[in-house]
């Protein structure tokens, strides 16, 4: 457990010392800074945060690529992998280490954000339920863990972050086509299916405050088994 931590450590260190990350921070902050101020915060509108959970959900598509697009492809491109490799270190502390320091990134991004909650708290009578707030950062930090460690995936499959992050987004939007709008133009039966595994219908019903451990074992199943994914890919590079 050391050397993960070792290695996420590391990780999170690296995207503070990139352009990248500070150009994702400083975006995605002034985009839902916007969300909420026009959102939130506009005349006539109720004392809730779910105009800007749904917003950064979608944003989300767009962040998580571009935060996990370097963790394995920059390290493929500079060589810098095969000295990690040569270390006494397994493909799953590699893969683990890099996701939780994604993942940390992630975490700090969304952290500033709950000005907003204590804003809409100290400007609304009534002020808003704590409950549908909390569960609603719950959903953004689990649909997070899906986006990165689908990122992570996809940055073990090339040496080129463009690929990657294209990769990954684009995965990440056929999600969305697919199980949000491709059920209103088939059959029922096939509608239903689809619509099932629609991340919408989750995110939707945390941002009312219910928090459904389903919902919870969705996100944090698919996001194992595509680190698992990852992990084996890794192992197929190291004994190549």
């Amino acid at each position: 457990m050391t050397t993960t931590l070792t290695i996420a450590r590391r990780e999170l260190s690296s995207l503070f010392r990139t352009p990248v990350g500070w150009i994702v921070l400083a975006l995605f902050l002034f985009l839902t800074g916007t969300v909420f101020v026009f959102g939130a915060l506009a005349p006539g509108q109720p004392a809730t945060l779910r105009p800007l959970f749904g917003t950064t959900t979608l944003m989300l598509v767009l962040v998580a690529p571009a935060i996990s697009m370097r963790l394995f492809s920059e390290e493929f491109r500079t060589g810098t992998y095969e000295l990690l490799a040569s270390s006494p270190v397994t493909s799953a502390q590699i893969v683990l280490g890099k996701y939780l320091g994604a993942l940390a990134f992630l975490i700090l991004m969304l952290l500033p954000t709950l000005i907003h909650a204590g804003t809409l708290a100290l400007v609304s009578d009534p002020s808003p339920d704590p409950g549908p707030i909390a569960a609603g950062y719950l959903s953004l930090f689990l649909f997070g863990c899906l986006c990165l460690s689908l990122g992570t995936l996809a940055s073990t499959l090339t040496d080129s972050q463009t690929l990657a992050f294209l990769g990954t987004m684009l995965t990440l939007i056929c999600w969305v086509l697919i199980t949000n709008i491709a059920p209103q133009h088939v059959g029922p039966e096939i509608g239903s299916k689809l619509a099932a595994a629609s991340y919408s219908i989750r995110i939707d019903d945390f941002a009312r405050g219910t928090i459904d451990t389903r919902h919870v074992v969705f996100f944090l199943s698919i996001s194992a088994g595509l680190l698992t994914f990852a992990t084996s890919a890794l192992e197929a590079r190291r004994w190549r």
